[in-house]
């Protein structure tokens, strides 16, 4: 064993230093900050929910009237619904990794992954739109039955939720475009990440509650 005299710093943790924040997205993963900002997370919890109870509703009324309902369900077009759900989680995915690729720095990538889920959100809406004017085409109407009813307020006030998402995209990819997005900007590009997130578990439920759920 060496002579030499330890200072009181000298037992420091050596790791103390790697845990230092860095880059523009300020603390680290490991430091507990929420991502976004509190008022996406308040928002996020009040419109589940409302959407909650209109969940309950309708798995009320389907109760009621099981037959139906069944029979609406069956007249549905499940490529339609699947192909929706396959770009929401797609364009999900891609912000998880435009938002890593910003927190970076690497603003190059991050931009083209907002644009991919600027896609799907199109090919949502596209795809709606064509579901829609074929149940239309058959008599399926929100006055047809009480299923359809449902079924397009729910998914009309779901599309709602999605436009808004594709403007809060198009928010989000001018500002992942400045030279050097500070912390408040990550922040906003996480709440709009978060919002996406939410227009996505809505969809997940209603493709569950209509499209699956026997």
């Amino acid at each position: 064993m060496s002579g030499e005299t330890r200072t009181p710093e000298s037992f420091a943790d050596p790791f103390v230093a790697r845990a230092a924040p860095r880059g523009p997205a300020g603390p680290s993963r490991g430091g507990g900050r929420t991502p976004g900002e509190t008022g996406i997370w308040v928002f996020a919890f009040g419109d589940l929910l409302v959407f909650t109870v209109f969940f309950c509703v309708f798995v009320h009324e389907r109760a009621r009237a099981p037959e139906a309902f069944e029979l609406g369900r069956r007249s549905l077009d499940l490529t339609f619904g699947t192909l929706n759900t396959l770009l929401l989680l797609t364009g999900s995915l891609s912000v998880v990794l435009g938002l890593h690729a910003l927190r970076r720095g690497a603003t190059r990538p991050g931009t083209r992954a907002l644009l991919v889920t600027l896609v799907c959100g199109a090919g949502f809406v596209i795809d709606k739109y064509l579901e829609y004017a074929g149940a239309v085409q058959a008599g399926h109407t929100p006055s047809a039955n009480a299923f359809f009813m449902y079924y397009f307020v729910l998914t009309g006030i779901h599309l709602v939720h999605l436009l808004i998402g594709m403007a809060g995209l198009g928010l989000m990819y001018r500002i992942a475009r400045t030279p050097s997005p500070g912390p408040r900007e990550i922040r906003l590009l996480e709440a709009g990440g978060c919002y996406w997130h939410l227009v996505d578990l809505l969809w997940i439920i209603l493709f569950a509650l209509l499209y699956l759920m026997r």
